[in-house]
């Protein structure tokens, strides 16, 4: 049980002044918090150690294909263009 003393030392060491109301607020309100995870403490939780590791599965990124190889074929399907580059609409101003 978190006790006044407790709650004004908190307030002095994180250097904010409170009022009497507000640290019997604080009291309470924290006291009821240590005991919500008091009760998740005494519940416990799953055994995490026989989790698998984890580990990449993803593969290198490597460039299978010569620049520009597929530049020309993309381009020549683009409705408009402008050099090597696909030209579009301004959307922002």
């Amino acid at each position: 049980m978190i006790t006044k003393e407790d709650i004004e030392n908190l307030a002095k060491l994180s250097r904010i002044e409170i009022s009497p109301e507000e640290t019997e607020n604080l009291r309470s309100e924290i006291d009821s918090m240590l005991g919500y995870v008091g009760k998740i403490k005494e519940i416990g939780g799953e055994d995490f150690s026989t989790l698998p590791a984890l580990r990449n599965v993803m593969r290198e990124d490597v460039v299978t294909n010569k620049a520009g190889e597929y530049t020309e074929e993309i381009l020549s399907i683009a409705p408009q263009r402008e050099g090597n580059f696909l030209k579009v609409k301004k959307i922002l101003e």
